[in-house]
């Protein structure tokens, strides 16, 4: 979205079939509006067979659902990630690695090897600066404040995907509450009936929680907004708390805050 802003034409090609595969389809589809909006080409399902310089340029050869030749001047590649766990040397240390090369860990970050972890990135937890942050505290409390009390058991994960507006994301899907057989309520909400984000001119988008209808507590929440991650994190405090999501329908939020949204949100469901 940034270099679409700053003039580029901008096509995006992904292998999945749609974007944000893992998200529940209401939000990948309001995601793609988005970004269809904003002026920005989407090749979904298509993979790229060819690359190649093209005079000053670059062209692609797609194959898929629609065969492509795509011209540009740059590209940006973006296929995940591997650890860096060569340098090191784990097997002369011993210390042990899957397939592809992340450091086994128990959910104390225990390796195979006594008195030796492995925190963030390279131990195959979700890639995030928050959960390398949440991996040493957890080591920091069994090592020097009285034993093994902290894991990484259920440990709430939270992410932010930073597209203008943001995708704040906490908690199951409804997708995954559904597989699991919970009893399953959404409450669901357009931004363009957010006050604040009428005010600030960027209405598109929704705010999405889902909650278990038999204990009222909130499983988990996609916010696709204006500051989604600042609303996500309101709804991730809730879940913390345990409390039911009748504590932020009838919570008394400042005018006009996002907060202020909980309430509206919340409404659906009665």
């Amino acid at each position: 979205m940034m270099f679409r802003r700053l003039g580029a034409a901008v096509t995006v090609i992904e292998q999945a079939g749609r974007i944000a595969a893992r998200e529940d389809d209401d939000i990948a589809d309001a995601l793609t509006e988005i970004l269809k909006e904003d002026g920005i080409r989407l090749r979904l399902g298509a993979q790229v067979s060819r690359v190649e310089r093209d005079g000053s340029g670059i062209a692609l050869e797609l194959e898929g659902k629609t065969a492509e030749r795509i011209q540009g001047s740059h590209l940006l590649v973006a296929v995940g990630r591997r650890p860096n766990t060569e340098t090191p040397n784990l097997t002369a240390a011993g210390v042990a690695a899957d397939e592809r090369g992340y450091i086994r860990v128990s959910e104390r970050l225990e390796t195979n090897m006594s008195e030796v972890y492995a925190l963030g990135d390279v131990n195959g937890g979700p890639p995030f600066t928050h959960i390398s942050y949440d991996d040493y505290r957890i080591v920091r409390a069994n090592l020097l404040d009285g034993g093994a009390r902290r894991t990484t058991r259920d440990r709430m994960v939270a992410y932010t995907v930073f597209t203008d507006p943001q995708l704040g994301r906490v908690g199951l899907t409804e997708r995954q509450a559904r597989q699991q057989g919970l009893s399953v309520r959404v409450a669901r909400l357009q931004m363009s009936h957010v006050a604040r984000a009428i005010e600030t001119d960027e209405q598109r988008g929704l705010a999405k929680a889902i909650v278990d209808g038999d204990t009222h507590r909130i499983l988990g929440a996609a916010v696709l907004g204006v500051e989604g991650g600042e609303m996500a994190a309101v709804l991730q405090t809730a879940m913390m708390a345990d409390l039911p999501y009748t504590a932020l329908r009838d919570g008394v939020y400042a005018h006009p805050t996002l907060a202020e949204a909980m309430n509206n949100l919340f409404m659906t469901l009665d």
